[in-house]
């Protein structure tokens, strides 16, 4: 495992969600953007197969982003990586760009699909994977990324149902697990309801693990390689606004807009750590 790589392109990431979304001058989805930091880490430092220079490759893994209002982080891992240059990262929510505040499909870019309205990434997902089955000698994945609050959608459960149907076991689906939606604590999956047996429930591999572990995430996706005819779920318990003490927890941050004063007051705390 890349323990290294994954501290240092998670610090990477962080520092660009934070820097760009301040220099864009807009509000952002920071919160969910910065839960989802450790996850992109090892997704695309040591899981997904790509390659930078020819981002259609025929025989890439799919990325997509279900939970699309939080594109920066996405953006921002992209670059990291070596998948989007610097000249279009910066062009972010400002006027005439590609890269609004939800993806828009664009294979060019590395962009694998669009997403707006909540809950629809599991069923883009599930389809994709089914067409590769159709190449016996296919061994990509399609990873789908989704929050916990995005998984109230009925759609999500459709889905659910009919991969594990058609076991499906090149799908491996990532619920970001912050406990908070964007109005507030996500009830649904609390202490009545145990996310892992729904999921259980609809016959899926379900495998939970501390979302700001890099050792944990990564043992988790060899699992899900290895899980043949039934799709996975990993279950990423994280903190909503990681990596910034003031923002963790607090949903004020779901959607927001970072100052000068704020953006120094971030500064000023990575300084000191």
């Amino acid at each position: 495992m890349k323990r290294h790589l994954f501290i240092e392109s998670s610090n990477s990431i962080r520092q660009k969600i934070v820097k760009t979304a301040f220099q864009c001058g807009e509000s952002t989805h920071l919160g969910g953007a910065l839960s989802m930091v450790d996850i992109l880490s090892v997704l695309f430092g040591g899981v997904l197969k790509y390659d930078p220079i020819n981002l259609s490759s025929s025989d890439r893994d799919i990325f997509i982003l279900s939970k699309g209002h939080c594109v920066l982080g996405y953006y921002a891992a992209m670059n990291t990586f070596g998948l989007m240059s610097d000249d279009i990262f910066e062009t972010f929510q400002k006027n005439g760009s590609h890269l609004i505040a939800h993806p828009v499909k664009n294979l060019e870019l590395g962009i694998e699909s669009s997403n707006g309205s909540l809950g629809q990434g599991l069923s883009f997902g599930l389809g994709v994977a089914l067409g590769m089955r159709l190449d016996d000698r296919s061994d990509r994945s399609v990873y789908v990324l989704m929050g916990d609050g995005e998984c109230n959608e009925g759609s999500v459960w459709e889905s659910a149902a009919s991969a594990a149907e058609f076991n499906v076991g090149n799908l491996i689906a990532i619920v970001d697990v912050n406990g908070l939606r964007n109005d507030g604590v996500n009830y649904t999956y609390s202490n009545s309801v145990n996310f892992k047996n729904v999921w259980n429930s609809f016959g899926w591999n379900v495998l939970e693990v501390n979302g700001h572990d890099h050792a944990m995430l990564y043992s988790a996706f060899s699992e899900a390689k290895l899980s043949n005819d039934t799709p996975t779920v990993i279950l990423a318990n994280t903190i909503k606004g990681s990596g910034i003490s003031f923002m963790e927890g607090d949903n004020d941050w779901h959607h927001n807009r970072i100052t000068a004063k704020t953006y120094e007051r971030i500064i000023e705390e990575w300084d000191q750590s």
